[in-house]
């Protein structure tokens, strides 16, 4: 491996107040690497600080970012993403993309199973208080639900099964549904951020976690094939990563490991034709949960309509 000379990118040196970033080599086209602080990761180009320089390198001559950093040191540098609607995290900053072994590894205890008496689906937790996201045909009609989750003990998986689950909110039309784990004995969970639409592209590597025909916690790998295939007047996240029956409600990760969609159907007669609700409408959802809340003392009706306003009554007990 050699390294390249600095006269053949000084053209794209340029001045940055600080730094700040983490150790890292770029393997460049044509067996080359540049050893440096990783700056910023961008859609066209990578920024990297060599000590006498900072560099800008085109994304489109960088094969692979190697990065140096402890699993431990990057579990922290990810763990810190900002709380919104009072509900969901979202990463305010950006954070860098890294291989998907070690993403499955990193978000992998937040994905759940989702059981019900007619079946089973996936989900995922979106707050350490235990609310979490799954489709809502996942359980239609169903109000006796439990969740199956895989925690990390002494370095091994270990499930535990929480039966003691509400349901919060339904949105039939959007085919979303928000629970949350209310045992008493159940811990803090690990949970998954979201992603933002305005950063995907076309092409781009994701990958789901869920239970397809109840194989817990596998791992499938795509692309993103489009961010706005219309059906039936919704928009959905097309993939070629493999969904198949159980892993609807289940999380559609992108490269650093932020939620971008809910995976949800696939077409039967092809391969490779999976879709996702964009997490767009995840947010909507779950922003404005109170709209699509469920009435718990009426299984039968998954809405809670709120009562009509009352006349005011004045002072002298008229009506007005």
């Amino acid at each position: 491996m050699k390294f390249v000379p600095q006269r053949v990118i000084s053209a794209l040196a340029l001045v940055l107040m600080g730094s700040g970033g983490e150790a890292a080599t770029l393997h460049l086209n044509g067996d080359a690497a540049i050893r440096g602080e990783l700056i910023a990761e961008r859609r066209s180009q990578v920024v990297v600080d060599v000590g006498y320089e900072i560099l800008v390198v085109p994304r489109s001559a960088v094969l692979r970012i190697e990065h140096e950093t402890t699993p431990e040191e990057a579990a922290t540098k990810v763990a810190t993403p900002d709380r919104h609607g009072g509900i969901y995290y979202v990463n305010e900053t950006p954070v860098p993309t890294d291989s998907i072994a070690a993403l499955a590894e990193r978000v992998g205890e937040a994905v759940v199973q989702v059981r019900t008496p007619g079946g089973l689906g996936s989900g995922f937790f979106i707050n350490e208080d235990g609310y979490l996201i799954t489709n809502f045909h996942v359980i239609e009609s169903e109000t006796d639900i439990s969740i199956d989750v895989y925690h990390q003990v002494n370095g091994q998986l270990e499930r535990n099964n929480y039966q003691e689950v509400r349901i919060v909110a339904l949105n039939r039309f959007a085919d979303l549904a928000l629970l949350q784990v209310v045992d008493e004995s159940a811990p803090k969970f690990k949970h998954v951020p979201l992603g933002s639409m305005g950063e995907l592209e076309v092409g781009e590597s994701v990958f789901a976690i869920g239970s397809p025909l109840g194989l817990e916690r596998t791992v499938t790998e795509g692309i993103l094939s489009t961010k706005t295939r219309e059906y039936e007047g919704w928009l959905y996240l097309q993939t070629t990563t493999q969904i198949n029956p159980g892993n609807s409600g289940g999380p559609l990760f992108n490269r650093r490991g932020e939620v971008i969609g809910v995976t949800n159907m696939k077409l039967p007669l092809g391969e490779g034709l999976g879709f996702a609700i964009p997490v767009t409408y995840v947010k909507h959802f779950l922003e404005y949960r109170d709209a699509y809340a469920y009435d718990n003392d009426n299984p039968n009706n998954p809405y809670r309509y709120l009562p009509p306003p009352t006349a005011f009554a004045g002072d002298d007990g008229i009506e007005n």
